[in-house]
């Protein structure tokens, strides 16, 4: 790839996004998901190799929230201190839980689960404070997500969270209530960047009128299609790339934070090369054309 600087010609630094809340967000955020008992040890080798974002969850059945704090604490001993490394985490409801596994009173109010979750997060974690905390998903209804999001809020007062988010909406609709409703407006919203929600086109056109970030993830797998288009193997083939890299490229140049969760440390290494260089705006039109061309 074509060596450059990670500054873009307006003079911003390529590798991070400023949410409206300041705080800064890496570009590629280092996911945690279904690593289980490999938590500490890869998220560890991503922050060594990088990595300054990680995403987590308060759902130990899919995440290993304590395995990201060992891992924290790690890089803190080894000179990575806390302000480098932006943490993201998130309270899940009840229906996204385990039952048998639940780290928060099911039969609690919605407001003491978010702050019991939260409280759980920062013992596990081993900080005393986060820069992202994000609702996992929506309730089936509008007053319960707003109860949820009002106990998130009153966080966000506390200064113990940096700005809050959230996740897996998907209607457009639902988004707009919360934020019409909501007292400390959403900083950021992590959804599957794919073709059978038309890539949240509506959506997006939403957060960037409405200065919220989109992240991105399931990001490589759901779009085996696009990342055999003949158009991205050709870029790739121009770069000495391969299509997740200029895909990844692609995305965080729209400003979109994509998460990835390779175990492979050479996978690690080249997504975080993607700053390298920057893809034209001619090359950005393909790119983007193969998304329009989805169904």
């Amino acid at each position: 790839m074509p060596a450059a600087d990670s500054v873009s010609k307006e003079g911003k630094d390529d590798r991070q996004i400023i949410s409206a809340f300041g705080v800064a967000m890496p570009g590629l955020i280092y996911g945690t998901a279904w690593k289980k008992e490999r938590t500490t040890a890869l998220v560890e080798l991503a922050l060594r190799l990088g990595f300054r974002g990680v995403d987590t969850a308060c759902q130990p059945k899919h995440y290993h929230e304590a395995g990201v704090g060992e891992a924290l604490s790690a890089a803190s001993s080894n000179g990575l201190t806390r302000s480098e490394i932006y943490v993201q985490t998130k309270f899940t409801p009840l229906a996204g839980q385990d039952p048998n596994d639940v780290r928060y009173d099911p039969k609690a109010s919605l407001s003491r689960q978010v702050i019991k979750s939260f409280e759980t997060s920062l013992r596990n974690l081993r900080t005393d404070y986060l820069d992202g905390l994000v609702l996992h998903s929506p309730y089936p209804n509008d007053r319960d997500t707003l109860e949820a999001w009002r106990a998130m809020e009153r966080l966000y007062d506390q200064g113990v969270v940096r700005q809050l988010g959230v996740s897996n909406f998907y209607e457009l609709p639902r988004l707009e209530a919360l934020c019409r409703n909501a007292r400390i407006m959403p900083a950021l919203i992590q959804n599957s960047f794919y073709a059978k929600t038309h890539y949240d086109r509506d959506i997006r056109a939403f957060c960037k009128e409405s200065g919220i970030v989109y992240e991105s993830f399931w990001t490589l797998t759901a779009n085996p299609e696009v990342l055999a288009a003949t158009g991205m193997i050709e870029l790739a083939a121009k770069y000495e790339r391969s299509p997740a890299q200029l895909f990844f490229r692609y995305l965080t140049q729209l400003d979109i934070a994509c998460l990835t969760g390779t175990s492979s440390k050479d996978h690690m290494e080249q997504d975080l090369s993607i700053f390298e260089s920057r893809l034209s705006p001619a090359e950005c039109e393909t790119l983007g054309s193969l998304l329009l061309r989805s169904p």
